[in-house]
């Protein structure tokens, strides 16, 4: 199962640590849902969900406050008995001198945030639901090109490098050549990225390979990017027919998730970043409620029955 270091969470979210004397670095998050113990300050423990992160707001930290301290150290307690991997108090709260020391007893991590409740549990869930999302690699290139994530797929040495260092040199981002690790962070949204190996270096047979970051600057780059379109590269077949229109969608599907996918055939005078660049322009159109396809079928359409029209008067 996939998991994050709380050292990751600590570093990312700038956390302060209320409890130094225990090892953040053993803590491991494998859900990226988060709790707030609202109910449970109250002593209402039934579906509990300890294995989250537990959040503090205001709220539930005036509560606290507000306990008289035999109720205060039996719901610690009870709380802090749980296999909790954090607590996190939220706008600068600062915990009571009980809740560490029971905290501590227990083994469970205190931390602390100046952020407000909402707006941080937002940002972590966020994080977490990408770090932990569903991931597999595949072999491809992924380019930013106008907004739209482009994933060239097809195979080895049919152009796909060359068709993304052309796009860079036009002004679109490289996200990773040769290795797309794809993470599903929800129902609609595949995200691509490099490994970090390989990060920002693409590979040209003859040439050998170049840093595209060194080479076209840092806006030549991006670390991560939302698949939008897939390109698949073949080698031209004259036995096949290839879609000419356009009026019916092909898909990909990767982790469940489908994602328009355009065949396009591959032979010597053929422009791939242009039609990278206008695949992905057209796709975007598609997505604003405009179909050239489909304009170009009703004009046939009006077209047909206008001269039959004519017919009938004749």
């Amino acid at each position: 199962m996939a998991s994050v270091k709380m050292e990751q969470i600590v570093e990312k979210m700038k956390l302060n640590n209320f409890t130094p004397e225990l090892d953040v670095s053993k803590v491991r998050i494998k859900v990226p849902d988060i709790n707030r113990p609202a109910l449970q300050m109250a002593g209402y423990f039934e579906h509990f969900e300890a294995t989250r992160l537990q959040v503090i707001g205001f709220v539930e930290y005036s509560y606290m406050q507000g306990l008289p301290e035999a109720r205060k150290k039996e719901i610690y307690k009870r709380l802090l008995s749980y296999e909790i991997p954090a607590i996190i108090f939220c706008r600068e709260l600062i915990p009571d001198d009980l809740f560490l020391k029971i905290a501590v007893e227990n083994n469970v991590l205190v931390l602390g945030t100046k952020k407000a409740t909402s707006s941080f549990s937002a940002e972590i869930i966020r994080w977490l639901n990408v770090k932990l999302a569903p991931c597999i690699s595949i072999h491809g290139v992924l380019v930013d090109c106008f907004g739209e994530g482009v994933l060239i797929t097809g195979e080895s040495g049919i152009g796909k490098s060359e068709a993304a260092l052309e796009l860079v040199k036009r002004g679109h981002r490289l996200v990773t050549d040769d290795a797309v690790e794809i993470r599903k962070v929800s129902d609609e949204t595949l995200v691509g990225s490099a490994p970090e190996v390989t990060r920002h270096f693409i590979e040209l047979r003859g040439i050998g390979i170049i840093d595209v970051k060194t080479l076209y600057g840092v806006s030549s780059v991006k670390d991560t990017q939302n698949i939008d379109l897939v390109i698949h590269l073949e080698d031209w077949n004259k036995e096949k027919e290839y879609d000419r229109l356009g009026l019916e969608e092909e898909y990909v599907e990767y982790l469940g998730n489908k994602v328009v996918c355009h065949n396009i055939p591959i032979r010597p005078g053929r422009n791939l970043a242009v039609i990278c660049e206008t695949a992905a322009i057209n796709h975007r159109q598609k997505k604003m409620g405009y179909n050239a396809a489909q304009e170009l079928y009703r004009r046939v359409q009006e077209s047909i029955a206008n001269g039959r029209g004519d017919d009938d008067e004749d």
